[in-house]
């Protein structure tokens, strides 16, 4: 079943007529990477204490998970590229990938788990679940009742950042998702020494670029303040570009493009 939605994932997201960016032959996302994790994972508990209490359980989610099913969309090479020249604020092309290629992701979501369904599975995406709240003042930060990050480390695509994104075989420049599911899969081994390996600054101090590529200084050497670049991302630049550019979030993406780690790890 593994291979079966791997394949299914890759085969909606590549053939999903939105995946294009309006008057051009690019997609908004390339070929998903796939992952999976047990709900019994102890990771997932550990999450109570490294993130919050708050943060739920996949059995908290639905009562009889036996697996956590998690994806990276991969933003495609014109979009990060377009972002490359962009200092301040990010540019149309990426701010049409936070609207309509998170809808895209959505709609994996929903697809998942009709697709679970229909096999006589059970199936609930933690971001469309009644039980899913976001917090505003907790000792992380700005944080949710599910992180889609957090459970794609667990599945083995990835490690964090010194931005806090998670930095996985395609890269930085992501979407990523999950499903909870009662259906059993095999954990994908989660082969990083640490849970921050893929990041240069933190595996040798030699980097750092994602410091000068932030507009408001929401990275520094000690970490990334959640307060500061939420104010730009959800604040400043949709105040300036949802007009002009005819979406509601544009996101930003500055640190996830021209660094080393945009396309991979470095």
């Amino acid at each position: 079943m593994e291979d079966r939605i791997r394949t299914e994932i890759i085969r909606f997201i590549t053939g999903h007529p939105g995946n294009c960016l309006p008057d051009s032959n690019s997609s908004y996302f390339g070929q998903p990477l796939v992952g999976f994790s047990a709900a019994s994972d102890p990771l997932f508990a550990d999450y109570k204490s490294i993130i919050g209490p708050f943060h739920l359980l996949p059995g908290e989610l639905l009562p009889e998970a036996a697996s956590v099913i998690s994806w990276i969309l991969p933003v495609s090479t014109q979009v990060r590229d377009s972002n490359h020249r962009q200092k301040e604020l990010p540019s149309r092309e990426w701010a049409l990938t936070r609207t309509h290629g998170e809808a895209i992701n959505g709609d994996l979501r929903r697809h998942l788990v009709a697709w679970l369904e229909d096999k006589e599975y059970r199936g609930v995406a933690p971001q469309y679940s009644p039980l899913w709240k976001e917090f505003g003042d907790t000792p992380v930060g700005i944080a949710s009742a599910w992180s889609e990050r957090h459970a794609a480390y667990a599945a083995g695509l990835g490690t964090f950042s010194l931005s806090d994104g998670l930095i996985t075989p395609v890269g930085i420049a992501h979407r990523c998702g999950s499903v909870i599911t009662n259906l059993v899969l095999v954990p994908t081994p989660r082969t990083a020494p640490d849970h921050l390996h893929n990041c240069l600054y933190h595996r040798n101090g030699n980097c750092g670029a994602c410091i000068t590529r932030c507009p408001v200084g929401a990275i520094s050497r000690a970490g990334h303040d959640k307060a500061r670049c939420r104010e730009l991302v959800y604040g400043e630049a949709p105040r300036q570009l949802s007009e002009l550019y005819g979406v509601p979030q544009t996101g930003c993406g500055l640190c996830q493009t021209a660094v080393p780690c945009e396309g991979g790890i470095p």
